[in-house]
């Protein structure tokens, strides 16, 4: 067993934002928290990134993670809503950093494959797969759900990621 590590996923999005907490100690993962951050549509982008900004630092505060990680933008046909969804990203990412906590980037399909074993897995696959993997996880939207798959898989991944930075420091200070 390695050392308890509180990890935070983020699953951003300007009018729901999924945000799972989960603990690892290396080998076991236990549920937190999760929930949803929301923003009114009819509300002026600002105002909007604003909410998102309050609701996530307001999650950091209360929970404390270690460490966060964030789906990678998924770039579709309608220009204006990547734009709008890389904003919300933006502050996803911001608000942790801003706190001192390193951040960690996942592509959807990484995450998919990670939780289900299938880099393209529908929402009902990796909605079942966190329950399994997080049975005191309760999450009431694919939003949700989505944040908590993405911090399971940070918890899979976190370690490989941290011999890479150290192998890569230790060269560069030679």
């Amino acid at each position: 067993m390695g050392t308890l590590i509180r990890i935070i996923g983020i699953d951003p999005g300007l009018r729901r934002t999924g945000w799972g907490i989960i603990e690892s100690d290396g080998v076991r993962l236990s549920y937190v928290a999760s929930g949803l951050i929301t923003s009114e549509a009819e509300d002026e982008l600002a105002a909007r990134l604003l909410d998102l900004y309050r609701g996530l630092y307001g999650v950091i505060a209360l929970h404390s993670p270690l460490e966060a990680a964030v789906e990678e933008t998924f770039v579709n046909d309608n220009a204006r809503a990547t734009l709008k969804l890389g904003q919300a990203r933006g502050i996803a990412m911001l608000v942790p950093a801003q706190s001192g906590i390193k951040v960690a980037e996942y592509a959807p399909n990484q995450i998919k494959k990670t939780v289900t074993g299938v880099g393209h897995g529908d929402k009902r696959q990796v909605a079942a797969m966190v329950g399994m993997l997080l049975p005191k996880a309760d999450p009431k939207s694919a939003d949700e759900a989505d944040a908590l798959a993405i911090a399971i898989c940070h918890a899979h991944h976190r370690t490989s990621r941290n011999m890479i930075a150290a192998l890569e420091a230790k060269a560069a200070s030679r």
